[in-house]
């Protein structure tokens, strides 16, 4: 049976060039309970990096996971240091991530050939800090073809103390297919992900990959510990704002999307201060009001304006305007009809 433990019912993915400290601190406005995630941060980044920059975050955002990218256990061990030193609430080493840079780099999806060589990264990990100690991973890579082979990947770090596993319920083929191709060519394989929840009980099994609805979410979370889901959150974040009530039982923190801009704003006016360029900012909010009457207005006046030399909180505040104003019309036409 699924584990009572609600701290990774609900996750979003890490998401690289999207999951940034910007778009985490939107989602944490639409839900206080989702587990949130950074890109990948590799270990030779924070080595030799500017590490302020990849490790910055609002404690608004907690709980928040960093996650590593790296193969060798002396460099995660470090980063691993680090991530507890900053506040974070979870390291996650990524044993997932298909495309070319890190598999030049030995680490991502390459890992799950080296199964040992991931045991023995986790077991440094938690020598290192009191994190929590998590993997990602696919459930096989190549020429993996049967479910034990999975198995065989996820015992060796269960034996060295990792107790929560996010598992990607699909292949991933290292060559030939591009990083978006192995997130939609090779198919889903939810059996394998509840089979491994129930011959690991002892384990908390996150399923992730091909989720799009909360309702999909909760007939996942009878079979699995939790659900993760990625880039249909970041595309329809107002998706998220029914995460609390739907899954864990709580009230909505916001009941509009123009409470979320609102609520915004003096977040951006600070950090345009501290000297972030706008369009850092608002690029994650151009899919808030999909599918409702001035949208597109929204996105373009964005999309025209943020990105120019000095733009500031005027350009969202007119966004927000155009928007109000278009839904305001609309809703005077549907009173007339």
């Amino acid at each position: 049976m699924p584990s009572t433990s609600n701290a990774h019912r609900f996750c979003i993915a890490p998401m690289m060039d999207w999951s940034d400290r910007h778009c985490r601190y939107l989602w944490r406005l639409l839900s206080r309970h989702a587990r949130l995630y950074t890109e990948m941060v590799t270990t030779g980044a924070l080595i030799h990096g500017d590490r302020a920059r990849f490790l910055r975050f609002d404690p608004v955002e907690e709980p928040v996971a960093l996650q590593l990218g790296g193969s060798d256990p002396a460099e995660l061990a470090r980063c691993a240091r680090w991530a507890e030193d900053w506040g974070y609430n979870e390291v996650n080493l990524n044993c997932g991530c298909p495309s070319d840079r890190v598999q030049s780099g030995a680490f991502g999806a390459s890992l799950m050939a080296h199964p040992k060589r991931v045991a023995e990264c986790v077991a440094a990990m938690r020598d290192a800090c009191s994190l929590p100690v998590t993997v990602k991973h696919r459930i096989g890579i190549d020429d993996m073809e049967s479910y034990q082979q999975m198995l065989d990947f996820v015992a060796p770090s269960a034996e060295a103390g990792c107790t929560v596993f996010i598992v990607h319920a699909r292949k991933a083929w290292l060559q030939g297919l591009s990083p978006k191709e192995n997130r939609e060519i090779p198919p889903l394989n939810y059996p394998w992900v509840y089979r491994l929840k129930a011959d690991l009980p002892q384990l908390t099994i996150v399923l992730n990959g091909g989720i799009t609805t909360l309702e999909e979410c909760a007939q996942h979370l009878a079979r699995v510990d939790g659900v993760m889901l990625g880039r249909v959150a970041y595309h329809d974040p107002w998706l998220l704002a029914d995460v609390d009530r739907a899954l864990f039982d709580a009230e909505n923190p916001l009941q509009s999307r123009h409470a979320a801009i609102e609520k915004m704003l003096p977040y951006v006016a600070r950090e345009l201060a501290a000297g972030t360029q706008l369009n850092h900012i608002t690029r994650h909010l151009l899919g808030l009001y999909q599918g409702l009457p001035g949208a597109r207005q929204f996105r373009r006046h964005i999309s025209e304006n943020a990105h120019r030399r000095g733009a500031g909180l005027e350009v969202l505040e007119q966004a927000y305007r155009l928007v109000r104003e278009a839904g305001e019309r609309q809703q005077a036409r549907d009173s007339a009809a």
